[in-house]
């Protein structure tokens, strides 16, 4: 079974060699280089991978254009900012010989600068887990710019067991820039749609209950500080979409 790995970049000339050494074990790299105005492509190249360069609002849409770019029976799809250690690729390629399904999730390990984070993430704020391993065919993204609905042809294998690390944020400060990047690519989704989110009522109920799901159900409290801010961004994201989308224009 042929795999390829792809990975979707934007200005990632730092951190993507890092990642891109941890791809080795796949078949085929694809690299697609969203809006770079950095050496991204360079680096690539360096590494043999196939590169498609292009400009996308869309995530879901510069998503797509990877998986099709992408040639082997199965696909690794990482971020720039991920790594996939030796047991999770080695998990990997006994899997695709093996299953018989035509996509599993894998389980994620976070980092905020240094600091392994694994309880709290969740509500639209972070990944314990993603669907990243795949038959071509089977994954198709939705038209969103931030957190994409998904379509799957096939069925869902286990999950596996090893973890991908996630190098998610640097610190405090990198994680409030990212909630305010996400609410507002999705107050501009919600615009399009003639949508604000519902009402200012609603989402403070949504703020409630995803701080309890983080803080609370997701143990985020054994992360200490890290596990409380991870909830409140979490409950914050629903409220300045809402009302990004209700009182912002593009």
């Amino acid at each position: 079974m042929k795999l390829s790995a792809l990975v979707v970049a934007h200005n990632e000339e730092a951190r993507l060699a890092a990642c891109l050494e941890k791809l080795a074990f796949a078949d085929e790299l694809v690299v697609v280089c969203d809006k770079c105005t950095d050496g991204t492509k360079a680096v690539a190249e360096r590494f043999g991978a196939k590169t498609l360069e292009g400009s996308w609002d869309i995530e879901g849409d510069r998503r797509n254009k990877g998986i099709e770019a992408c040639s082997g029976d199965w696909i690794l799809e990482v971020d720039a900012d991920e790594h996939v250690p030796a047991d999770l690729a080695a998990e990997i390629r006994r899997t695709i010989e093996t299953s018989r399904f035509d996509w599993h999730e894998i389980l994620v390990d976070n980092y905020i600068g240094d600091r392994l984070v694994r309880h709290g993430w969740g509500a639209s704020y972070g990944k314990a887990a993603y669907p990243g391993l795949f038959k071509k065919g089977a994954k198709v993204w939705g038209r969103d710019r931030v957190h994409p609905s998904l379509r799957w042809t096939g069925t869902k294998g286990p999950m596996l067991s090893c973890r991908l690390n996630h190098y998610v944020d640097r610190n405090i400060s990198d994680m409030i820039r990212r909630l305010d990047s996400y609410s507002t690519a999705k107050a501009r989704d919600l615009r399009e749609r003639g949508e604000t989110w519902g009402g200012t009522a609603a989402n403070t109920r949504r703020m409630v209950s995803r701080f309890f799901k983080c803080y609370v159900r997701r143990k985020g409290w054994k992360e200490g500080g890290h596990g409380f801010i991870i909830a409140v961004c979490a409950a914050l994201y629903p409220m300045l979409s809402h009302l990004k989308a209700k009182h912002e224009k593009d």
